[in-house]
């Protein structure tokens, strides 16, 4: 692993070592190279992940392991625990400052949401709490900050650069439509078919280019925004499961997510880097370096 493309926070150097006594041995067969670069992308993904994985810990924890009879709320528990988490992320320098801001912008909007969908009964939290608005609990915003945290970590962690990125201002403009459409359609025409066209047409040019370890791989980005839509699809099952929130359907007895709740995250994935690439710009890829 090179200097330029080695952790660049203290708390990611641990380990760095080790990685390379691996990748020295890797290195000895075209078979051990491609290992060890799934490895380190799979590592990388982790701890881009780390927010979001705590969460989900605590979530199933909490679940069947919270006493009923303690006096502080689970949801309470869960708002004080992410509080702790995103300090101890920010203090260990596993987040930057900048992605911060990003992370907090996730929590207003996400809570915004949650306020106005609660209300028109598209899913409930089903128990009590002190630590809320209405009949949201403030824990529910970290879970739109898990998401922010992962896009802003993963641009830094695999140094992610583009080929044809759209014009910024046409990303703004999308991400607005998107986030609005998520009210405007309890009283008007639902766009939703007419938002994944236009995402098709802005990003359908676009690749990311990214380091898992010292090779250059590219993929379309709205591939990219599929997959962690699946992700995070996949995630939520998660945490109907741990019956953290329930949606219609789910009251009296767990049940998958709908596939259909796919397109809503998806469409997600297009606020969520709008969002991060206001304080990170978009860089281009350079097939000469890395700029």
């Amino acid at each position: 692993m090179t200097p330029a493309h080695q952790p660049r926070l203290p708390l990611e150097r641990w380990g760095r070592d080790l990685l390379e006594r691996l990748q020295a041995r890797a290195d000895r067969t075209q078979l051990g190279r491609w290992a060890f670069e799934f490895l380190m992308f799979g590592l990388k993904q982790g701890w881009a992940c780390l927010f979001g994985a705590l969460m989900l810990l605590l979530l199933l924890g909490t679940a069947f392991f919270y006493p009923e009879e303690a006096w502080l709320a689970r949801y309470d528990f869960l708002v004080i625990a992410a509080i702790l988490i995103q300090a101890g992320m920010l203090a260990f320098r596993l987040e930057s400052w900048d992605e911060a801001k990003v992370i907090l912008a996730f929590h207003v909007a996400g809570t915004v949401m949650e306020l106005f969908k609660t209300a028109h009964g598209s899913w409930i939290y089903p128990e009590d709490s002190y630590l809320r608005i209405g009949a949201v609990p403030l824990f529910s915003g970290f879970m739109y900050a898990a998401v922010g945290s992962y896009i802003a970590r993963i641009w830094r962690i695999f140094d992610i650069r583009f080929t044809h990125y759209p014009p910024l201002w046409w990303t703004w403009l999308l991400a607005a439509a998107i986030y609005v459409n998520f009210f405007a359609h309890h009283w008007l025409p639902d766009i939703r078919l007419l938002l994944f066209a236009a995402t098709a047409l802005v990003f359908g040019r676009t690749r990311f280019w990214f380091m898992p370890d010292r090779t250059q791989r590219w993929m379309p980005v709205l591939l990219g925004f599929f997959l962690v839509a699946l992700f995070i699809w996949a995630a939520e099952n998660i945490g109907t499961f741990a019956r953290a929130w329930a949606y219609p359907g789910q009251e009296d007895g767990w049940e998958p997510v709908s596939l259909a709740k796919l397109g809503s995250w998806f469409l997600l994935m297009i606020i969520s880097v709008v969002l991060v690439s206001l304080v990170r710009k978009p860089e281009p890829f350079d097939p000469e370096g890395r700029n």
